[in-house]
């Protein structure tokens, strides 16, 4: 009784390791300077391409190129660097200076940096990439675009806790970088609500914005002027090889930006892209 006991012991034990995933490999960070992290299963998707311009094409953004491009180049030669939130004006080139500052890094100090994108829905599975890339020969900069939380949304503790405060603490080859069109990455409405019916309101609004206070660096982007459009116009227009005399470029330029009620980075690009077309022009490769 006793044996076919253990026989049938043994036999789930089997079936069970069958079924139980494969435990996970270490990735390959050498095998691309750009990757998206997938949640499930845990996975670094490799990038053969990153959609982006170059840094000296993003006009009317100078002060924050500099300050940007100055930590990451840090944070590339090993040396301490600060997490970053850009946030303010929508369309002014917060995702794309952080592209951008990652190819001039790596072109700068060769193979230092990879980029690795974690889409906002999956904020809360962090630590999961975290301790993909911890101890990791290359450097990575873990990337989220439009970072925001809502009223429900609990995930920013986690962040917090990931950031600068759990006691494993924050990888030395990880920095994070994060844009948002809020400041405080969560609305006026939510802090405020927290602060009218908390016990101790200035507690409930601390633990609200103590999320931003995470990030070493803040860097604002404001709407631009209509020189700094043109100025982005003409870049954009240089980069493509349009020789198109400048009072017509900007009259169209105009045009454009007002049919869409805004100038900025994204705007000029649009009005290339369309422009480009109606010329039969394909652009850079």
């Amino acid at each position: 009784m006793d044996q076919r006991l253990i026989d049938t012991a043994t036999r789930i034990a089997e079936a069970l390791e069958r079924l139980a995933p494969p435990p996970p490999t270490a990735p390959d960070l050498a095998a691309a300077d750009a990757f998206v992290w997938h949640p499930v299963p845990p996975s670094l998707a490799p990038v053969p391409t990153v959609a982006r311009v170059p840094i000296a094409l993003l006009q009317g953004v100078e002060r924050q190129k500099r300050i940007l491009l100055d930590n990451t180049l840090r944070f590339a030669r090993g040396l301490p660097a600060n997490n970053a939130m850009l946030w303010g004006a929508r369309g002014m080139g917060k995702s794309s200076l952080i592209k951008a500052a990652h190819a001039e890094s790596n072109a700068q100090v060769p193979g230092s940096l990879v980029l690795v994108e974690i889409h906002r829905e999956d904020i809360a599975t962090l630590p999961d990439l975290l301790r993909q890339v911890r101890g990791q020969p290359r450097r990575c900069l873990i990337f989220c675009d439009d970072l925001s939380f809502e009223r429900e949304d609990a995930d920013y503790k986690a962040l917090k806790s990931v950031l600068d405060g759990g006691i494993e603490g924050r990888p030395a080859n990880v920095l994070f970088y994060a844009t948002s069109n809020r400041r405080h990455l969560m609305p006026r409405d939510m802090i405020e609500n927290e602060r009218s019916t908390a016990i101790n309101p200035s507690e409930a609004t601390e633990e609200k914005v103590s999320l931003s206070d995470r990030f070493g660096l803040w860097i604002g982007f404001h709407n631009c002027d209509q020189d700094t459009f043109f100025a982005m116009v003409e870049g954009y227009a240089g980069w493509f090889g349009l020789d198109l005399p400048p009072e017509r470029l900007r009259a169209e330029a105009v045009e454009w930006s007002v049919t869409r009620g805004a100038r900025s980075g994204r705007v000029a690009w649009q009005f290339m892209q369309d422009l480009a077309g109606r010329l039969g022009v394909a652009g850079p490769a």
